[in-house]
């Protein structure tokens, strides 16, 4: 874990080559999904969970390498002063499937505790924006997401 640490701790600034791109792609989308987790007051381990589920899912990692990742990108979210370089970094690499597919996990997130805060609905609509998702498709990604949760509106 120490070594996918100090891989991940040397990503910023970008250094050339594939593996260190996809490694600042895999930490820029653990950052928008943590800042959905970091959005409402409460901390719910569903909602840490959900994070973890989305980034095996999204990158095929395994458990640790999904925790250490979590843990590197709640350090960036909290130092970082906006989000457009991760969300340039994800428009630059992602087509709109898989930006949908990553919406729809930030949903899971925000859905996780089994309610939706309005700084969680604000925090996801402005990501949204800035990956360029269309409205409907943003809908029915947060519809998708809250039918699994077993959740209404």
């Amino acid at each position: 874990m120490k070594t996918l640490k100090n891989l991940f701790d040397g990503l910023l600034p970008p250094q050339p080559g594939a593996a260190n791109e996809e490694h600042a792609l895999q930490l820029a989308t653990a950052v928008m999904l943590v800042e959905v987790m970091r959005a409402d007051t409460s901390f719910h381990a569903g909602e840490r969970a959900a994070v973890l589920t989305a980034l095996c899912d999204k990158f095929a990692l395994s458990e640790d390498e999904a925790n250490c990742l979590t843990e590197l990108a709640e350090q960036e979210a909290k130092a970082a002063s906006d989000w457009f370089g991760f969300t340039s970094r994800i428009n630059a690499n992602f087509e709109m499937p898989q930006k949908l597919r990553m919406i729809e996990h930030m949903w899971h997130v925000a859905y996780a505790d089994g309610h939706l805060s309005e700084h969680e609905r604000h925090v996801l609509w402005r990501i949204a924006d800035l990956l360029h998702i269309p409205q409907g498709a943003y809908i029915h990604a947060r519809m998708r997401a809250q039918a699994a949760a077993g959740l209404s509106d």
